[in-house]
C-alpha cells in the first residue's frame, strides 16, 4: 500500500515538475529575447552599462538551458507522453503529437546551436556567430507554439495570460527596436553625436 502511494506521489511530482519547468522555460526564454533586443539596440545607462545587460542576457539563456533539461527529463521519466530523450532533439519522430512535439525539438536544437556557437565564438568568427544568433531568435515563437499545442495547462486562464503577456512584450520590444534603428539611421544628431570642442588644459 505504502509502495503504491509512494509511486503515485512520485508520478504526480514528475507530472507537476514537467508542467512547471515548461512554463518557467517560456518565461525565461521571453526574458532572454527581451534582453537580446535591448542588447542589440546598444542602450545603456549609468546604473545598467551594456556589459551588465549582456551578462544578464547570457545568464538567463543558461538558466533556460537548465530548466529545458529538467523539462525534458521529467517529461520522459514521467512516461505520460510516450517520448524518448532522442525525440527531444530529433524533430518529428515522436509518436505522440508528432508535429507539435517536433517543434519543441526544433526549439531545443536552436537553443543548443546558440549556446555552442557562443562558446566557440572566437573560433567560428563573429559573422557566423551572429547568423546563428539571429536564427536562434526563432526558438521563442516555436517554443511558444509547442507549449500552446502540447501543454496540459494551455486552456487555463493563468497560462493564457502568460502567453498573452509574453507575446505582447516581445511584439512591443521588437517594434520599439525597429523604430529605434530607423531613428538612428535617419537622425544625424542621434546617429553621430556632436563632438565637444577640446579646450586648453588649465
Amino acid at each position: 500500500m505504502n509502495a503504491t502511494l509512494l509511486a503515485a506521489s512520485s508520478k504526480q511530482a514528475l507530472w507537476f515538475a514537467s508542467r512547471g519547468t515548461g512554463v518557467v522555460c517560456l518565461i525565461l526564454l521571453t526574458i532572454s529575447v527581451l534582453l537580446g533586443i535591448v542588447t542589440t539596440s546598444r542602450i545603456e545607462t549609468r546604473n545598467w552599462p551594456r556589459f551588465i545587460i549582456e551578462g544578464v542576457h547570457r545568464n538567463v539563456s543558461l538558466l533556460v538551458t537548465v530548466f529545458l533539461t529538467l523539462h525534458v527529463a521529467t517529461t520522459v521519466i514521467d512516461g505520460f507522453a510516450p517520448i524518448t530523450f532522442l525525440d527531444a532533439v530529433v524533430p518529428f519522430g515522436s509518436p505522440y503529437r508528432r508535429f507539435w512535439v517536433g517543434l519543441g525539438a526544433v526549439a531545443t536544437d536552436l537553443l543548443l546551436a546558440l549556446i555552442i556557437s557562443s562558446l566557440l565564438r572566437a573560433r567560428i568568427g563573429y559573422r557566423v556567430w551572429r547568423t546563428i544568433h539571429w536564427a536562434a531568435y526563432a526558438c521563442w515563437p516555436i517554443a511558444l507554439i509547442h507549449g500552446i499545442e502540447t501543454g496540459s495547462d494551455r486552456h487555463e486562464r493563468w497560462m493564457l495570460a502568460i502567453d498573452a503577456v509574453s507575446v505582447t512584450l516581445v511584439v512591443v520590444a521588437t517594434a520599439w527596436r525597429f523604430a529605434a534603428r530607423d531613428r538612428l539611421r535617419f537622425d544625424p544628431l542621434v546617429a553621430a553625436p556632436a563632438r565637444q570642442p577640446v579646450g586648453r588644459a588649465r
